[in-house]
């Protein structure tokens, strides 16, 4: 690893954390009961991003390194939230709410994995 790519993780990771408070911060204002909208919200347009730059810069790999360096490891890194998304779950579970938790779960699962669906599959 070199001192490039450190300076993009870290400026992508920085702009992926930011977007992500403000993500939560806006889905305060949405949210009237018990599920976790901000880090499903902040999980799924990490995919998405993922999947676009995936897709899109497929066949471009002079640009692709700086690139995907900032935005797939940066960026969606400190945008996805896996570890918020596992305690939230938790959370659920310990407070009963069994039908959130499996919703959220589900939902999340099965959004970010279509959202690949939809992008890889033109790649073909």
């Amino acid at each position: 690893m070199n001192f490039l790519s450190i300076v993009l993780i870290f400026l992508g990771g920085g702009a992926g954390s930011v977007l992500r408070y403000g993500i939560g911060r806006g889905a305060q204002h949405f949210v009237q009961w018990n599920f976790p909208l901000a880090t499903f919200i902040a999980n799924v347009v990490s995919c998405t991003v993922m999947a676009l730059v995936l897709y899109y810069f497929k066949e471009k790999p002079a640009f692709e390194t700086v690139f995907k360096t900032f935005v797939l490891i940066g960026f969606c890194g400190g945008l996805s939230t896996f570890s918020t998304f596992s305690y939230e779950t938790f959370l659920l579970l310990k407070q009963g709410e069994k039908g959130m938790a499996f919703l959220n779960v589900g939902l999340s699962v099965l959004m970010c994995l279509s959202v690949f669906y939809f992008f890889m599959k033109e790649a073909r």
